[in-house]
């Protein structure tokens, strides 16, 4: 929450498409902004890739199952296959414009507030097998204190609330984005922490297997626990539900990272700028964009079906260069406001800013950490253990000599470091409104009374 704030305030000044580029340009400079969105696309491709094939699951559950069994393994076939197929429908969908993409994610937040809520709900008041106190019992794993249970749950939080900058991707695009697009960043961290705390309390309580499901016994719980309490009717229902959520939020993140080529692009600071800056000229959306950026995630499921168990692996790599990502954005808005930068949007925090600029930063790198530590698995060979950091080095230094040997920077012309200026003639410019607008008053009230 604190990080969505401090990206309300941003977006609020600067409605533009291309996010976290555009705020980190603005804020700081054309070098630092493309470094940052080199890294930032790289986590929403793998992203797009990685939500497409954790759906697989559901749609396997949804299409077999019988009344005494939750259906059957998904092999990497299948799983690359359903992935594809859902990469695909996001792709057209999203060529039909922004309504689609609005229809759909409104949908997705219906199906989530439905599906997880609702469900949750039903599971606590209804089918709840295990006693509140459940959740202080270790079940045999407490071991060595809760200090790594803690930040081993910590974990969920981090992997589940994000998404919520790429509201910002599509700011041209919505009527009054000054303040809608902030609010929709707050929403969606909201509805997502809340309707993920509501379930996830319902799964455990309702589960009547819980042990089985702490030893490992159990891979996939949550089919399991759906046919125990709902029946197989109920768990197809959700799973049409849940496969809502997951189309929503691969059109969304597919939106986001063609947003952000088509405005590196436009700026001239991609790879084929000429071929990616292009808009379709009736539904005005930027479709070799959309394609480009699908294709690249194309590559990762193909990966994946070579090397299943890298699935996981890819997923932390990505969230890794993600808070990076965030934290480039945070950071350089301390930095301005350090140097007098006063947002001056619809959105603003008024004091309570720089506080909240600190603790999103601290909060962030404490996040960087935890998601960076190595496997404890000493099995595993070295680049196994240290995966996440050994896939962010690879993205940062690839992003980092096309940099210094292509010097994308020089090819554009666009603003930027020019945030505390653009702040004082927002309030120059809503100044002289104000004032103009009480010297036409005193004129009609002048004029009345004459």
């Amino acid at each position: 929450m604190l990080v969505a704030l401090i990206f309300g305030e941003i977006v609020a000044q600067f409605p533009i498409a291309g996010g976290l580029y555009q705020w980190a340009r603005r804020l700081w400079s054309g070098k630092y902004a493309w470094m940052l969105s080199w890294i930032y696309l790289a986590t929403v491709v793998v992203a797009i890739a990685t939500t497409a094939m954790f759906s697989s699951s559901f749609v396997a559950n949804l299409f077999t199952g019988t009344a005494t069994s939750t259906g059957v393994a998904v092999t990497p076939g299948v799983q690359v296959l359903i992935a594809g197929s859902m990469l695909l429908v996001g792709v057209l969908l999203n060529m039909t414009g922004t309504k689609t993409l609005a229809r759909i994610a409104g949908a997705g937040l219906a199906a989530e507030l439905v599906g997880v809520v609702a469900v949750g709900l039903y599971l606590l008041v209804f089918e709840r097998h295990q006693p509140f106190s459940v959740f202080f019992d270790t079940m045999g794993t407490g071991e060595g204190g809760y200090f790594g249970a803690f930040v081993g749950a910590a974990l969920v939080g981090l992997l589940m609330v994000y998404g919520f900058e790429a509201c910002g991707e599509v700011a041209e695009e919505v009527p009054n984005p000054g303040r809608r697009i902030p609010q929709a960043m707050i929403l969606t961290v909201v509805v997502g922490a809340g309707s993920a705390l509501l379930s996830f309390a319902g799964y455990v309580l309702a589960a009547p297997n819980l042990q089985q499901i702490v030893d490992g016994d159990i891979a996939d719980p949550i089919p399991v626990i759906l046919q125990d309490s709902i029946g197989l009717f109920g768990t197809k229902a959700f799973m049409v539900i849940a496969l809502t959520s997951f189309l929503a939020c691969v059109m969304g993140q597919q939106a986001a990272a063609s947003r952000l080529v088509f405005s590196f692009a436009r700026d001239n600071m991609f790879p084929g700028s000429h071929v990616f800056s292009k808009l379709s000229k009736v539904r005005h959306v930027p479709v070799n964009a959309i394609v480009g950026v699908n294709l690249l995630s194309g590559l990762i499921l193909a990966f994946v079906y070579f090397f299943p168990e890298s699935l996981f692996r890819v997923a932390s790599m990505q969230m890794l260069a993600g808070y990076v990502a965030f934290q480039m954005v945070v950071f350089a808005a301390l930095r301005s406001r350090l140097r007098g930068w006063n947002p001056a949007g619809s959105f603003t925090l008024g004091r309570a800013g720089f506080v909240v600029n600190i603790g999103a930063l601290v909060y962030g790198v404490l996040s960087i950490l935890v998601l960076a530590k190595p496997s404890g698995d000493p099995s595993l060979a070295f680049v196994d253990r240290w995966i996440a950091v050994v896939g962010f080095a690879v993205v940062t230094l690839t992003g980092l000599a096309y940099l210094l040997i292509a010097k994308p920077e020089k090819n554009s012309t666009a603003p930027e470091g020019d945030a505390i200026e653009v702040a004082a003639a927002m309030r120059a410019r809503r100044a002289g409104q104000t004032l103009a607008a009480h010297t036409d008053r005193d004129r009609e009230t002048a004029a009345a009374e004459f």
